[in-house]
This record gives structure tokens, sequence and C-alpha cells, in this order.
């Protein structure tokens, strides 16, 4: 099973090379070979988690290393080396990133503009997403970090679209920019963690399950953990650092902005856990209250300025840094129930916020719009779009049965359970504002008398409809039946140093 877990991240970088081959006069045959490629990774990511329950004793899953760099070694260690395994964390993530990059390609089928440069890069993304969730090595953990967050500028600088405000314009190429230096400055931060680590563990590697086993320096632990918390909580939307992932959301494709909110954001809370509470977890505990006021402002602020919106995708990207409030509030209880909670919020808000996407893309690309308030009465002449973003809306209001209502629920029950009873009561609150703009939403924009501007409306396509199907069977899946996430989940939550029962 090893070979499947390198298989996952061979699979696209190969296609990149492959399509890089195909001459660009036969864009369909890119597209076919994106698909055969994204549905190949898909059928893996399913095996990884399905197959993750019968493999016997807790821990890590399906091991596959190759050496790269012995000589940094010591003390009869590997150095450096591609060191790929999964535990109950990574199944689900791993199944939800093959999940959201085959819906992704049928989503932007329609691109023609150098499409085989978009999904060059595009399979290049998500080859570093699958690295980051697989990496054992702290080294090519940041690596494929890197490799994940850096083509997001072309892709949102070349097909992305700027969006006017009046006589403001906030263009594609601000958008794009202003998400790179966020996310390289946050790099930075981890950079100068990793190697901290590395100097005061001194064992001669980046093996994350060798550092783990390292008891480190109270002090070093406060000191150092922050570099993990910000510069990871960067890429998860944290407030105050947040504003590039609403711009970044809006100016991006469809297909990318799926990507983005679904996958790319998880990196961050994900790199938290694995790295920052795994290894220092004294240090978690020590800042745990600034991590859950942070996610608490998050989840506040983004219910509020999703309120504010007109623009659809505006109200989907701040949505987002709302729900991703609500996975730093679970990770920061730092008990079984809330990281739970905050597992299972990632999982369940990639699904909802790639079919939120795929909705709005779907609208945008006949109306040319994104603007609420002009709409009405369209799902009329858009049935099956509409029932698709009320099940999306409705999983992120929490409706029980919804794999969003699982994910909240053990978030706010392990933040109670924690102490921290203000938090669960704003947590609380963010769900109901949430309740509120998702229903004024679809209240303005798809229900009601039609408004005849909008009487030569057609269907989404088939595509499309295929993808937001796709995406509401896993949130139905996780909704109405969570045992085999929470089993796979708690089993290593429970092995992680500092967290209680």
């Amino acid at each position: 099973m090893g070979g499947v877990l390198f298989a996952l991240i061979a699979i696209p970088v190969c296609t990149a090379v492959v399509i890089m081959a195909v001459p660009s006069r036969y864009p369909q045959l890119v597209r076919y070979i994106s698909l055969l490629s994204a549905g190949a990774q898909f059928v893996l990511s399913i095996i990884v988690f399905f197959a993750y329950e019968f493999q016997g004793s807790r821990g890590l899953r399906f091991g596959f290393r190759v050496d790269w760099l012995e000589n940094v070694g010591f003390l009869g260690k590997h150095g450096i080396s591609l060191h790929l395994a999964v535990d109950g964390i990574a199944a689900p993530l791993v199944m939800l990133t093959g999940l959201v990059i085959f819906a992704a390609v049928f989503v932007s089928w329609n691109i023609s503009y150098r499409n085989k440069d978009f999904f060059v890069l595009l399979f290049l993304l998500v080859a570093g997403v699958f690295g980051v969730f697989e990496s054992q090595d702290l080294f090519f953990l940041f690596f494929w970090y890197e490799v994940a967050v850096l083509p997001m500028y072309l892709l949102i600088a070349v097909w992305g679209a700027s969006s006017n405000f009046g006589t403001f314009v906030r263009t594609k190429e601000y958008g794009a920019m202003k998400l790179v230096l966020y996310l390289v400055a946050g790099s930075v931060l981890i950079f100068v963690g990793i190697f901290a680590t590395f100097v005061e563990a001194d064992r001669g590697t980046f093996d994350l399950p060798v550092l783990g086993q390292v008891q480190y320096d109270s002090g070093f632990q406060k000191a150092v953990f922050p570099f993990y918390m910000i510069g990871f909580g960067v890429l998860a939307g944290m407030w105050p650092f947040h504003t590039w992932s609403p711009d970044g959301h809006v100016a991006a494709p469809t297909g990318v902005s799926m990507l983005h909110a679904g996958v790319l954001m998880k990196l961050g809370a994900f790199g938290i856990l694995r790295v920052g509470m795994t290894l220092l977890p004294a240090g978690a505990e020590f800042w745990a209250p600034v991590l859950m006021t942070l996610g608490v402002i998050g989840a506040l602020y983004g219910a509020v300025s999703a309120l504010a919106q007109t623009d659809l995708k505006y109200m989907v990207g701040y949505s987002s840094v709302s729900h991703m409030g609500y996975v730093l509030m679970g990770l920061a209880t730092m008990n079984d129930i809330g990281v739970n909670g905050a597992v299972l919020q990632m999982f369940a808000h990639g699904a909802m916020t790639a079919l939120m996407f795929t909705n709005v893309g779907a609208v945008y690309d006949q109306a040319h719009t994104r603007d609420m308030t002009i709409f009405g009465g369209i799902a009329k002449k858009m049935p099956r779009h509409s029932a698709f973003w009320a099940i999306a809306g409705l999983s992120s209001l929490g409706l029980p049965g919804l794999a969003g209502f699982v994910a909240e629920f053990h978030i706010f029950v392990g933040t109670f359970q924690a102490g921290y009873y203000w938090a669960g009561a704003a947590g609380i609150l963010a769900a109901a504002i949430t309740a509120t703009y998702i229903l004024r939403m679809l209240a303005r924009a798809y229900f009601g008398p039609l408004n005849e501007q909008w009487e030569n409306l057609k269907e989404m396509r088939l595509g499309e409809q295929f993808a937001a199907a796709l995406l509401i069977a896993f949130l139905l899946f996780m909704g109405l039946w969570p045992t085999p996430f929470i089993d796979r989940i708690s089993d290593s939550v429970r092995n992680i140093p500092g967290i209680t029962s």
C-alpha cells in the first residue's frame, strides 16, 4: 500500500509532464488526460481511506521511504528522506483532495485559453497537497507545502477575473500577488520553526516520528510554537492574517477556487496539528487560549463579513474564513472531541465550499455577474442548480444529516468541555449568523418571482451537475454515517501528546 501513497504524488506530477508534451492544438486531448488522471487519484484516495481501517494497530499506515540526503544524518538516522505514511487524520484529507480535484476537472472543462498550461499548474498544485498530507519528513512536508502554494499565483493572475466595485477595480493580479505575499511570509515563519526544531532535537534527521519522541525544553516549545501557529495559520485563514483569502477566492477561476478553499486552506490547519501540536505539546497548551481567541474572532468576523456581501463569491470567501475559525477553535480545545471536530470540519468545509464555488461559477458563466441583489426567482430556470445551492447552504449552517452538523457539534462540545464557555457561545452565534446570510441569499437570488432579465438562463452543464452531485454524496456520507470518519480520526488524535479525553 505504500506504493499507493507514492502514486498519489507521482500521478499528478507525471500528468503535468505528459500534458506538456501534448501539442497545444489538441485541447480536448488535454481535457481527457486530465480527467483520466483525476479519476485515478480519486479512486486511489478512496482506497487509502477505506483500507486504513483494516491494518491492525493504531498509528501510521502504508509506509514508504526513500532516503535522499543521508550525509546530513547521524546516530544511524535517515537525514532527509521521502518518508510517506498516513494516519487517521490524514486519510480523510487525502480522500478530500482526490474528491475535489476530480470535481474541479469537470468544472474546468470549458477553459479554452491555454488550457494545457492551466492543467499543468493545477496538477502540480495537487501533487503538493497530497505530499503535505502524506509526508512524515519535515523537510519534504515543507517542500510539498511550497509546491502546493506557488502555482496559485499564475492560476489566478492568468486565468482569474477582476472584480468591479463601482469606480474601484480589484484586479486578478492584485488578488494573486496578495495571496502569494501572505503565504510566503507565513512560509518564512514555518522555515524558522523547522530548523529551530531540527537543531534543538539534535537527532540529525527531519523524520517526524523521530522528532516526536524528543522531549523538548518547555521554554523552547513556548517560544517556537507561535512560528508554526502563525506560519501555518496564515494559510488556514487565521484572523487577522486572513485578508488574502477572500480576494484570492474571488479572483481565482472556479476550479482553482474549489481547490483553494476546499483543500489548500486545510494544509494550514493540518500543519498546526501535525507539526506544531504533535512536536511541541507544551507550547500548544500554553498558546491554546490565544489560538482559541483568534479562532472565535475569525468565526464571528467571517460570518458578519459574509452577511454584508452582495457578491456571491465574496460571501463564500468570507464564509470560508468563518468556518476555518471553527477549525482553529477545535484545535485549541486540546481535547479529543474538539480536535476530532476540527478534522471533521476540514473535510466537511472542503466538500461544501467546493460545492458552493461550483454553483457560483455555474451562474456567473451565464449571467456574467455575481451580484445577488439583481437576481430573483432563478430557481424556476435552474432548479437543479438551486437545489445544489440549498444543500450546500444547509450543510454550512449545520443542518443535521449533513456533514457540517457533525463537525460543528463536535467542536462546540469540545469547546464547552475545555471550559471555554464564552467561545462556545460565540461559535453558536456565528452559526446563527451563517444561517442568516445563507437563507437570505437563497430567498433573494433564487426564490420568489422571476426577474425577467434572467429569462434565458439555462440549467448548469452536465459536468458541473455531476461534480455537484458527487460533492453532495460525500456531504451526505459523512452527515448520515460519520462513524468511518470518527473512528479513523479519533484513533490518531488520542496518540497526539497533550490531547486530553
